[in-house]
């Protein structure tokens, strides 16, 4: 049954209420825990139970982080690792592209300064070398260096690895293939022969683990390493960006990560977070849509390597007019953008929305916003999505997955079974490089093997509400609990309120696309609501020409600070017509 009843709001979407488990759940922790009501039902969703809130609630690092000697090779990669720092040997990172890359980069980079050494950075450009280690690069890199450290990238490198003149080693989280590269050791928590149990980590995360594991080996012969807690922002900020599911361990690194970033204390950062126009303590929706796209806007479209270096710059002139170039790069990266997805969306249209796989190809879409075109159409449609940009023979293509649905794992045996040239990723993102003569097979063969998955069975019209809230109940106090149980992300979606019956109060169109208004049940509290986008579809109009009738409103609650003062808004994000009775 539809909450609310509503089968189809403003925007076409049934609206889904709480199972009758997660009520009894949630009704379980207001008894036993004494908390509200609405803080309960997040809680349940999250599979908390009765005397486990306050250890949910305030995650300690040191209860939730694994022992790094839980990963394979572990220990010998932090042994290699050390003895270059102690030797004084020449060691490059060869990072990827993206935030998370940029960021497991700085991470050893902030390392090594602390410890007096130095390191060559080295990114491949994402159009003329593409996705990882490639031959000519780390023969080049092999020749001047006595050890490679490969981040967020390598675990399908077999042939560049094995180029290479020098020590490698590996870390990261891509799926792994049945063989491994010949170098000192792969530390990935998705290679074939894991367990599994950390296979939500980011490169940045592995990275960070295999920090605490060389800073332990320091302590047994008696020396001391850097302060790791002093490096989480770049944890949270990989971990946020590359959506790695906000679970366990991942939730605890950014909470006490956001704390980090929050002291403004790491000069690329803050110049970021100046350049996006921050004024408020960071959160995680921050990481994921301010800071985050402007680190990827080097690797999309600028120079591959401009985002790592912001992050690991200690000088806050040179920090400040890298965020601003990265800023010019990510303005220029939506137009762009704009454009693809416009021709991407007709394209998936053509084919149809209701596949279990949504797709659509192009001739020059440029390979730095297809990942981004393949979210929005993702968003758009809840399936997975693949985007590619055609040129000549072949073409370059990122996807994006819906949770449950293994994309990376698909990709591979495409790969596997000669359909693409080349392809990889992990569950909710992957790359791939097909023939243009086999794109449409390719295509179909994909498919078939997400529909296997489940892929296309959810309805995209579905809106989930955790439950209902009068206007009274939405105070700041409330919006602050609300905060405890996050942060919120892949895996962890913030919490939806369904307010029944409202009557608008006022309401204002803002620019050319956005709405205003405010609402209230006649009790007297007022809640005022934005709604971006609203003039985009129907929900503008309908509400800014309510003529006194009533509304179900749905969205997410947040603080204004405006002006100074505390006060809650609703994201507004879906209405339907409510009956006068």
């Amino acid at each position: 049954m539809s909450f609310l009843d509503v089968d189809s709001s403003l925007t076409g979407r049934r609206w889904i209420g709480p199972t009758a488990g997660i009520e009894r759940q949630a009704a379980a922790l207001v008894q036993s825990d004494h908390l509200p009501e609405a803080l309960c039902r997040i809680l349940a969703r999250r599979g908390v139970g009765p005397g486990e809130t306050a250890a949910f609630l305030e995650p300690r690092l040191q209860d939730l982080l694994p022992d790094p000697r839980s990963l394979l090779d572990m220990e010998t990669v932090a042994a290699r690792f050390l003895r270059a720092v102690r030797q004084r040997e020449r060691i490059a990172i060869f990072a990827d592209y993206d935030v998370d890359g940029g960021s497991s980069a700085a991470l050893l980079i902030d390392w090594l300064r602390q410890m007096g050494r130095t390191a060559t950075l080295y990114v491949p450009d994402r159009i003329d070398e593409g996705y990882g280690p490639n031959v000519p690069a780390m023969q080049a890199l092999g020749a001047q260096h006595d050890l490679i450290i490969c981040v967020d990238c390598g675990t399908l490198s077999h042939g560049p690895v094995a180029a290479a003149p020098c020590d490698v080693v590996i870390l990261d989280h891509h799926l792994g293939s049945e063989t491994l590269p010949e170098c000192i050791g792969v530390v990935n928590p998705n290679r074939q022969d894991e367990t599994g149990a950390l296979a939500h980590l980011c490169a940045a995360a592995v990275v960070f683990l295999m920090l605490v594991e060389a800073n332990r080996q320091m302590r047994d012969e008696g020396a001391k390493g850097p302060d790791l807690m002093a490096m989480l922002d770049l944890v949270a900020l990989a971990t946020v960006a590359d959506v790695a599911p906000l679970i366990g361990v991942n939730r605890a690194l950014v909470r006490q990560g956001l704390r980090v970033m929050g002291r403004r204390e790491r000069p690329g950062l803050t110049a970021l977070a100046d350049c996006a126009r921050m004024n408020t303590a960071p959160a995680a929706y921050h990481l994921g849509f301010l800071l985050g796209p402007r680190v990827n806007a080097g690797g999309r479209i600028g120079q591959a390597d401009l985002g790592a270096r912001l992050l690991a710059s200690d000088e806050p002139v040179e920090a400040r007019a890298m965020a601003e170039r990265l800023d010019e790069l990510n303005t220029e990266r939506r137009e762009i953008e704009a454009e693809v997805r416009a021709a991407a969306m007709v394209q998936a249209e053509e084919r149809g929305l209701d596949a279990p796989l949504v797709w659509a190809a192009g001739e020059g879409w440029h390979p730095g916003v297809v990942g981004i075109v393949a979210s929005r159409l993702k968003e758009a449609t809840n399936r997975p999505a693949i985007v590619i940009g055609m040129d000549g023979d072949e073409g370059k293509g990122s996807g994006r997955s819906v949770t449950g649905v293994d994309l990376g794992a698909s990709i591979q045996k495409l790969a596997a079974e000669g359909l693409l040239i080349k392809g990889g990723g992990h569950k909710m993102a992957a790359g791939l490089t097909v023939a243009r003569d086999k794109l449409e097979a390719a295509m179909a063969r994909l498919s078939e093997l997400l529909e296997k998955q489940g892929a296309g069975s959810a309805g995209p019209g579905d809106l989930k509400i955790d439950g209902l809230l009068m206007p009274g109940a939405a105070t700041p106090e409330l919006v602050d609990q609300l905060e405890a149980a996050g942060p919120y992300g892949a895996s962890a979606p913030a919490p939806r309120f369904a307010f029944a019956g409202q009557k608008i109060s006022f309401a204002k169109r803002i620019g050319d696309t956005h709405l205003k208004i405010s609402f209230n049940d006649g009790m007297g509290k007022r809640v005022e609501a934005i709604c971006f986008g609203a003039y985009d579809g129907p929900l503008g109009p309908a509400l800014e020409q309510h003529g006194g009738r009533p509304f179900h409103l749905a969205g997410k609650l947040e603080i204004n600070d405006w002006g100074g003062r505390r006060n809650v808004q609703l994201r507004l994000e879906d209405a339907a017509p409510a009956s006068d009775g």
